[in-house]
């Protein structure tokens, strides 16, 4: 049976509050696992596929474009 998934609409800053919560989590999991658990080392997975997705899903913000004259050293260094 398939299972219903919800959309949930995140801020960017909630966003990036529970980005920063499933980092230190996994640094949390990754003692614990590094202890010997392997139920530590399952959530740890999964908590690092989710940061990947997380990842993959956040928009990208525009690079900042740098609109400073180069100047002579610009200049000899594209020509040569």
């Amino acid at each position: 049976m398939l299972k219903k998934q919800k959309k949930v609409e995140v801020s960017p800053t909630q966003l990036a509050v529970i980005e920063s919560a499933l980092h230190t989590q996994s640094k949390i999991l990754e003692v614990q696992a590094e202890a010997g658990g392997s139920i530590a080392r399952r959530r740890l997975n999964e908590v690092k596929t989710l940061l990947v997705q997380l990842a993959q899903q956040k928009p990208t913000e525009p690079k900042a474009r740098c609109n400073r004259a180069r100047g002579w050293f610009g200049v000899s260094r594209i020509s040569g």
